[in-house]
């Protein structure tokens, strides 16, 4: 028998397997283009919301102060407490406006953001419709019969409101209050003082010593035009308690 012949051997190539095209190799650096496009685009939003919640790069440089008349800037800023640096997007708004609409002289504040770096505080304080004197000094009460302050002199430009215990709980004070507030704007500048011990019993005292017996804070709107009316005529007491039976004396 005759030895097999022994040569190199010689690996034939399949005939469906081809070298990479031109093609293929496009499509995948498409496809790497694309992925290290997203992953920088993640990077960036991770380093962006790392710099704006964690970093002063955006925090409070400034806190503006608006509205306020009897308050200070620094005063409102002190209790408001917010610290230079603090990331603006981090910062509680609700818990600072509870801090500072705590102030008795507050009767609301807003509180914005502003970029790049200011928080902004809108006041609005309260407006007094009169004081009482009490052993401790003048208590200033708001339209709503709260008593916010104490000066150590009569407000000017205010009646005296004479009350035991000035309080937005107190019917007598809400009395009070509720007649001033709807008092024609023609005799606001006639009231001297305003009294009441319960919430039925309102009296009014004009310049001149004249005294009016006003009764509830019911139909003020209405007792007011009959008093404009009763004013013109010559007298020390005028009852519009019941104004359909308005008396001068």
């Amino acid at each position: 028998m005759s030895a097999p012949v022994r040569g190199r051997s010689t690996r034939v190539r399949p005939a469906n397997r081809r070298p990479k095209s031109a093609e293929f190799k496009a499509r995948r650096r498409v496809i790497l283009r694309r992925r290290l496009v997203a992953l920088l685009t993640v990077l960036s939003v991770v380093a962006l919301v790392y710099c704006v919640f964690f970093t002063p790069l955006l925090g409070v440089s400034q806190v503006d102060v608006r509205g306020n008349v009897a308050l200070t800037e620094d005063e409102v800023r002190a209790v408001a407490s917010i610290e230079t640096g603090s990331p603006l997007a981090r910062l509680d708004l609700q818990e600072i406006h509870d801090r500072v609409a705590g102030v008795p002289r507050v009767a609301a504040v807003e509180v914005e953001r502003q970029l790049p770096g200011t928080v902004r505080l809108l006041l609005t304080e309260r407006v007094p419709v009169g004081s009482v004197k009490l052993p401790d000094g003048f208590h200033l009460v708001d339209s709503t019969g709260k008593d916010y302050a104490v000066l150590p002199a009569a407000a000017p430009g205010v009646p005296e409101l004479v009350l035991t215990l000035p309080s937005s709980t107190d019917p007598a004070t809400r009395a009070v209050v509720g007649v001033l507030n709807e008092l024609p704007e023609k005799l606001r500048p006639e009231v001297v003082s305003v009294a009441a011990t319960t919430g039925a019993d309102v009296k009014l005292t004009l310049t001149g010593n004249r005294v009016v017996k006003w009764g509830s804070s019911d139909e003020t709107p209405r007792k007011g035009a009959v008093l404009v009316v009763l004013l013109t005529r010559e007298g020390t007491t005028y009852d519009v308690s019941s104004p359909d039976l308005a008396t001068v004396s």
